[in-house]
């Protein structure tokens, strides 16, 4: 049975990643990978576009299914060894936060709607997974779940 996952990372980096057909979470850290299986959801938040930047996204940025094999490290250089897995990821569209906060059962109050994504990632149910997927055009991809 397929989980459904958040993954929160700057707009600059889920991009790359979207790119290369990677998810990377925690900041390379290997526990968060390991915790995805083959068939799960993954959305990525971003709250920021850059690390460094103050520039605001507050929106869903990235969506897709985590590809069958193994937790495996990548080189970055520099000394970098993040752990990933391959994900597909689907064409979407960007969903801001602000209108589904209403809608998401693990926004538990909407006005600290900031505080579950300061977790880095988390399972979330479902039902929140598809109101997202529905909000980025791609509910159709994930509908033989229900």
């Amino acid at each position: 049975m397929a989980r459904y996952w958040i993954g929160v990372a700057v707009r600059a980096h889920v991009k790359r990643g979207e790119a290369g057909g990677f998810c990377q979470l925690g900041h390379g850290k290997a526990a968060p990978v390991a915790r995805l299986a083959p068939g799960d959801g993954l959305v990525y938040y971003a709250p920021r576009e850059t690390l460094d930047g103050k520039d605001p996204v507050q929106a869903f940025v990235a969506i897709g299914r985590v590809k069958s094999g193994d937790v495996y490290r990548a080189d970055q250089g520099g000394g970098f060894h993040p752990h990933r897995r391959d994900v597909t990821y689907l064409q979407a569209r960007e969903a801001p936060i602000r209108p589904l906060l209403d809608h998401l059962s693990f926004i538990g109050d909407p006005s600290h709607w900031g505080m579950p994504f300061r977790r880095g990632s988390f399972e979330i149910p479902q039902a929140d997974f598809l109101v997202i997927a529905k909000a980025m055009g791609v509910a159709d991809s994930f509908a033989e779940e229900r």
